[in-house]
């Protein structure tokens, strides 16, 4: 069954177009994330992924990449989904956190799967480990 990893990544980055947010893409770093390295800290880097940031912008079902300017310098960026732990708006810290890893999927029953944390709300859940007995009640409605 495909991922839906992808299609809230996309959902999010459409959402905070539409209301003049700027979308941030938390990455935990790996062999395949192809960022400046030395952008990295503690193995993870924050993308302003905003239109007006990005060239070529592509959020496929694999891989986020796109061309955008580090230090005045150009650069292609290229993330695999699996790599992604929230996406997020700057301004007000609403979005999407996931585990790095897994790229889970949605059950049957609506439940979110194994290796995959969907969490509304507040950007500092991204950094908070987030376990099913632990995990906060959403406002988010599940529907069959």
């Amino acid at each position: 069954m495909t991922s839906t990893k992808p299609y809230f990544i996309r959902a999010i980055h459409e959402w905070c177009s539409d209301e003049g947010f700027t979308p941030y893409l938390a990455v935990q770093v790996s062999a395949r994330t192809r960022v400046p390295r030395e952008f990295v800290s503690d193995g993870q880097i924050v993308l302003n992924v905003s239109l007006d940031a990005t060239h070529q912008l592509q959020i496929g079902n694999e891989e986020i990449s796109f061309q955008t300017r580090f230090n005045g310098a150009s650069f292609p960026v290229l993330v695999p989904v699996v790599d992604v732990v929230a996406i997020y708006a700057r301004e007000n810290g609403q979005g999407m956190a996931f585990e790095a890893g897994d790229v889970g999927a949605l059950g049957d029953e609506g439940k979110v799967g194994a290796g995959e944390t969907a969490v509304a709300g507040d950007a500092s859940d991204v950094s908070e480990p987030v376990d099913s007995a632990t995990r906060k009640s959403s406002h988010l409605t599940r529907i069959k």
